[in-house]
């Protein structure tokens, strides 16, 4: 496993720097002014050498392949740079928001792996029944639905229609502090919508792999033992089962995040998605490149997870061969 994580970490590092060179590119080559976007309104009555003189300060007057190098040595030595439209330093501003975006991200994740792996694995035990097409067609219609579609109707149903449940943001309106029943409460919405984005996958998956562990002659074998149908799903058909659902999870984390960024923008979410947004629109180049390249390492970690899950539940694959 040490080695498995070793050779991806040395993978990694170009991959990052390549990224992290692609977004001052791609940045440098936006219509959007960094320095329009940090003065304002202030911007459209001033003169032409007091923009020069700000866009020095900013240090958008060099080349985008300088600015890069200078914030790459920078980040190394642990200085993410100044963002330029938060006006705080870059690590203030993932860490007052990595951790709601985490939050929301777990149990959006854990609720969809569970519900799917339970769904999907009842759907296959009695294929071709009504639960089989109902739960089918249900994960091909929600694989279907756009997520910022999927989150303004529960906000309609829930917090418009029903008032069960508040409509966005972290806790009440008229609270002073941030409460755990408070955040569990508001939480429900935007990781319910998120879970629902992945669900989809989770349940289709693990319906394909159960049914084909089904018919494979171990867990006949077990049918033949007199072993209960309970036991013969979940502790021999599901088990096999859900070995190809693994490498479903490391894939499923750019969407997951996506998605996230989605659901933060309608909830009011306090996550990294509006940090994302005005980071983009502002050409706001040290937090571009450490938000990208903080989703490029989350990517990698996910990849990495499924690969030593199917190495340790598989007995036939050696973590070490991978």
């Amino acid at each position: 496993m040490v080695r498995l994580a070793g050779r991806r970490a040395l993978f990694a590092v170009p991959v990052l720097l390549v990224v992290t060179f692609g977004v001052f590119a791609i940045a440098a080559a936006s219509p959007f002014d960094p320095v329009k976007a940090y003065a304002g309104t202030a911007a459209l009555g001033a003169d032409q050498e007091t923009l020069d003189r700000l866009r020095a300060n900013l240090g958008v007057d060099q080349p985008f392949a300088e600015r890069w190098w200078h914030w790459l040595t920078s980040a190394l030595g642990g200085d993410l740079g100044q963002s330029s439209v938060m006006r705080q330093p870059v690590t203030e501003v993932i860490g007052e928001r990595l951790v709601w975006s985490a939050l929301l991200c777990a149990v959006a994740f854990v609720v969809a792996v569970l519900a799917g792996t339970l769904l999907g694995a009842l759907a296959a035990h009695r294929q071709g029944g009504w639960l089989d097409r109902t739960v089918t067609s249900l994960a091909y219609t929600l694989s279907a639905a756009p997520v910022f579609w999927v989150a303004l109707l529960v906000i309609w149903l829930f917090a418009l229609r029903l008032d069960i449940l508040p409509a966005g943001g972290l806790t009440d309106t008229a609270s002073e502090q941030v409460t755990a029943g408070q955040v569990a409460t508001h939480l429900v919405l935007p990781a319910g919508v998120l879970a629902v984005s992945q669900l989809p996958w989770f349940t289709l998956y693990v319906r394909q792999g159960v049914a084909d562990a089904l018919a494979e002659d171990p867990v006949r074998g077990a049918r033949a033992r007199g072993l209960s149908e309970h036991t013969v799903l979940f502790g021999h058909a599901l088990r096999s089962g859900l070995l190809p659902v693994l490498t479903l999870i490391g894939s499923r984390v750019p969407e997951l995040i996506t998605g996230a960024l989605l659901v933060e923008s309608v909830f009011s979410w306090p996550g990294i998605a509006a940090a994302t947004v005005r980071a983009a629109t502002a050409v706001d180049f040290p937090l571009l490149a450490a938000l990208t390249t903080l989703a490029t390492a989350a990517v990698l970690l996910g990849n990495l997870l499924a690969d030593v899950l199917y190495g340790l539940f598989d007995p036939r694959v050696k973590l070490s061969e991978m």
